[in-house]
């Protein structure tokens, strides 16, 4: 079983929940940028979880299949239209041979995820499908899909269509969205008035937003200590000796314009870190469009373990509603 690709979209990467384990080689974990809407999407076509989808940035995909199927879409809302039918987010739809499946405009998000019964079955690089791209790991030959590519699919676990997740079960990002920080250790590296202005000011998300990182605009710089430079850091205030990056760490280049890193980022290098978005928060990030307006929200290592608690509690509520 395959699905043909008619046109690709945007830009369309194959996906599941990364390759964890060699962070340490310079190889980030990668997988989806919104990996409670993958998660989600698997559910309702009865794929395993972490099974290989679809991550359509902006424009979605056509797709022709030639079996029958079952599909769901989740995260942004970009409506799926099944032979030129307007199909429904959120829920799972049955697909028959010959049948091409695409997306009207994006009303709201930024990706969407779209999962197939037997999940994208490309073969795994380190133990994982999800594109790398600059790696050239993953998904078909290390990029993203073109037309005329064959995407193989896995044996299907029976269907699943007509199965839907309620709307307090979505997750999506507030207007301005707000991003749970812990403070980093280099904190001590700036002035806590300027500290204060940071979680204070709303930030707006910059053309520089992908899988790498999201960067931030529109806050007042950030106001150093004065010091004097660590041998190999370099003059500029915001830069230290080369140390590792954490998933989710806040880099502001000059004291400037703030980058948070997400799925495909480095694993070191030579900023300082302002702090850390708490994991519960990292989906979140990747459904911001740019000129979305954000705020940093302090919180503390006991707010970080809640709102991981909070999402993992939301997950089961998933799996409870589509086992029914």
């Amino acid at each position: 079983m395959a699905v043909k690709v008619l046109s690709p979209g945007l830009m369309t990467t194959i996906q599941d929940m990364g390759r964890p384990g060699y962070y340490h080689l310079g190889i980030p974990i990668g997988g989806a940028m919104d990996r409670l809407a993958l998660r989600t999407a698997n559910l309702l076509v009865g794929n395993d979880e972490g099974a290989a989808g679809l991550e359509a940035v902006f424009t979605g995909p056509e797709l022709e299949f030639t079996d029958d199927a079952v599909v769901a879409v989740t995260g942004a809302d970009l409506p799926p239209k099944l032979d030129g039918e307007t199909m429904e987010c959120w829920t799972s739809f049955a697909v028959k041979p010959g049948q091409v499946l695409s997306f009207d405009y994006l009303r709201s998000g930024a990706r969407a995820y779209i999962a197939i019964s037997g999940g994208i079955d490309t073969p795994p690089a380190l133990g994982s499908r999800s594109t790398y791209a600059i790696g050239a790991l993953g998904g078909v030959d290390g990029r993203a899909i073109q037309a005329g590519d064959e995407l193989p699919l896995g044996p299907s676990s029976g269907p699943a269509a007509g199965k839907s997740v309620p709307g307090e079960l979505r997750r999506a990002p507030g207007n301005p969205a707000e991003l749970r920080v812990l403070p980093g250790l280099y904190w001590h590296r700036i002035t806590e008035a300027s500290g204060g202005r940071f979680f204070e000011e709303t930030w707006k998300v910059a053309g520089e937003a992908d899988r790498m990182g999201y960067r931030f605009q529109g806050g007042t710089p950030l106001d150093f200590i004065e010091r004097e430079p660590p041998f190999g850091a370099g003059s500029d205030p915001s830069n230290i000796t080369d140390a590792c990056y954490p998933y989710g760490s806040i880099q502001v280049p000059g004291g400037t314009e703030p980058i948070v890193l997400h799925r495909d980022a480095v694993s070191g290098g030579g900023y300082f870190m302002i702090g850390t978005v708490i994991s519960a928060d990292m989906d979140l990030i990747g459904q911001l469009q740019p000129n979305t307006p954000a705020q940093f929200v302090r919180t503390d290592m006991h707010g970080a373990l809640a709102a991981r608690q909070d999402r993992a509690r939301m997950l089961e509520a998933v799996r409870e509603v589509l086992a029914r």
